[in-house]
């Protein structure tokens, strides 16, 4: 674990083990506990991919697909132990599709683990790529940074969670100049009565919030300024430079792809300059960067 210390702008080494020692009791730790389903799906030929987004009802998804020439509007795919009809090409490329019944995901479905792995998906994945408090059904890739944490550290940590379903345009990297002109694709959260209760009862002593993961510091940032309270939306959040945050003290992120959103978000939260000098960092101390690597701890 990498130590970004903001005020001094200087870096230590730790173990994640030494983690707790990070917060204080009058603070809280708060997390995403969205669960990874087995979104990923190939026709009958496995010549069709289709990676589920996000549930309309149970016979309806919004998908990405692969190759898109062969699933056309009106087109039907074998799959999922169902049949699925392409009713609609939205702007973005995605697909609306019709389900005749709802697809068996647990016994079709694959983890949509990350591209850049270069393989399929296995059955540890279904274990390894979800942290231990998931619990909550809809994401479509991992809020990898909460990976790290085993039972026993968390129960040493006063903690909080919400959800955000993590959908795939959350990796899509920037290709424009004009930041402003790229666009977030919304995913879903909800912030309970109680988790916003003890964040506002934190600040009121005093005390620090620690986010996990990007995921979780978006939703807090989506919410107005001053105290929180009960929130079921979703969000576009673009959070980059020069980004004043209101809910986050302190965050704890993993090592993001080049160009990404991700990356902004945490060049906004401890300065660009400081984040570069961080990653160089962890590049000379041979850290494992992405999904299944190593973290920063930015304070």
């Amino acid at each position: 674990m990498l130590v970004v210390n903001r005020a001094e702008a200087k870096f230590a080494h730790r173990r994640f083990a030494d983690f707790p020692k990070f917060l204080n009791p009058e603070d809280l730790l708060v997390l995403n506990d969205s669960k990874v389903i087995p979104a990923r799906l190939h026709d009958l030929s496995g010549k069709i991919e289709i990676l589920l987004l996000e549930k309309q009802d149970k016979f309806h998804w919004t998908a990405l697909v692969h190759p898109g020439k062969k699933m056309r509007a009106g087109h039907n795919v074998e799959v999922a132990g169902t049949t699925a009809k392409v009713l609609e090409i939205l702007d973005d490329g995605t697909r609306l599709l019709e389900f005749a019944s709802p697809p068996d995901l647990e016994q079709y479905g694959e983890i949509p683990i990350p591209p850049y792995f270069n393989r399929t998906s296995d059955e540890q994945d279904r274990e390894r790529y979800q942290t231990i408090y998931a619990r909550e059904n809809g994401s479509v890739a991992a809020p990898t940074a909460g990976l790290h944490f085993t039972g026993e550290i968390l129960e040493a940590i006063p903690h909080t969670f919400l959800t955000l379903h993590v959908g795939a345009g959350t990796f899509r990297p920037v290709k424009t100049d004009d930041l402003s002109a790229h666009k977030m694709h919304r995913e879903f959260y909800t912030l309970p009565a109680s988790t916003a209760e003890r964040i506002n009862t934190v600040r009121a002593s005093s005390g620090k919030i620690m986010t996990v993961g990007t995921t979780t510091t978006r939703v807090l940032e989506s919410q107005p300024k001053g105290t929180l309270a009960e929130a079921i939306g979703s969000t576009d959040i673009f959070i980059r430079p020069p980004h004043e945050f209101h809910h986050v003290d302190s965050m704890l992120t993993n090592f993001h792809l080049p160009g990404s959103t991700l990356l902004m978000l945490v060049s906004a939260f401890a300065g660009r300059d400081l984040i570069l000098s961080a990653y160089a960092e962890a590049v000379r101390e041979k850290y494992r960067f992405f999904s299944y690597g190593d973290c920063m701890l930015i304070v």
